[in-house]
């Protein structure tokens, strides 16, 4: 059991790292071309996972409940890039981009595992086949799942964040309120399992529709 959990985590590192670390890096991107040049100066701006990893929730935090789950659950973060959000051009409207681009970064990521899926199935008889065919499809799913979640409307997660953007003033400024309580909020829902109630359909709809794209059933 401690071999195939070691196995998990190797085959599982690279996907893992990469679905977190860039999408915080997306974050950047999107807050610079909208004004915001926080990240950027502080050198957060890079597609080098490195200068987004944070050692307990990059590494000890994902690789710990992927053992102690079994290798049946995974959660874990980057440094959260800095965000300035009174220093894009339009900052309410604005923030809706600079939020959405890291979920859109990850479905990104997760079509592109889905092209090595494919690419691994037809290559049969490699030894990089079942190697290459596991870590893409824990990066397919690793990323739906950081999708899913980064979109639910809580702030400080970028749908809650999204949703403030789209809110009337008023209503927007009451909601971001919100912001202070929800990591407890998403914490009482992860260990009631209703956050897995809530995600999961989303995630398998989400990973289904990407691998139907590319035939991968």
């Amino acid at each position: 059991m401690i071999e195939s959990l070691i196995q998990t985590i190797a085959v599982a590192a690279l996907p893992v790292i990469f679905a977190i670390t860039l999408h915080e890096a997306a974050h950047g991107y999107a807050a610079r071309h909208f004004g915001d040049p926080t990240a950027w100066q502080q050198g957060r701006i890079s597609l080098n996972p490195l200068r987004h990893i944070d050692l307990l929730g990059t590494i000890v935090i994902p690789a710990a409940i992927l053992i102690f789950s079994g290798g049946t659950f995974l959660f874990g973060y980057a440094k959260p890039v800095p965000v300035d959000f009174g220093r894009l051009r339009h900052p309410k409207s604005d923030m809706l981009w600079v939020a959405a681009a890291g979920p859109a970064a990850n479905l990104f990521m997760a079509v592109l595992w889905a092209l090595m899926l494919k690419l691994a199935w037809l290559m049969p008889g490699s030894d990089f086949t079942v190697p290459l065919s596991e870590m893409s499809k824990i990066g397919i799913m690793v990323n739906c799942v950081l999708m899913v979640l980064n979109l639910l409307p809580l702030p400080p997660l970028d749908g809650g964040r999204i949703a403030v953007s789209l809110l009337p003033h008023r209503l927007s400024w009451k909601f971001a309120q919100l912001e202070r309580w929800g990591f407890p909020i998403l914490l009482v829902l992860l260990f009631t399992g209703i956050l897995g109630e809530i995600m999961n359909p989303l995630v398998i709809f989400a990973a289904r529709t990407i691998e139907s794209i590319f035939g991968l059933y």
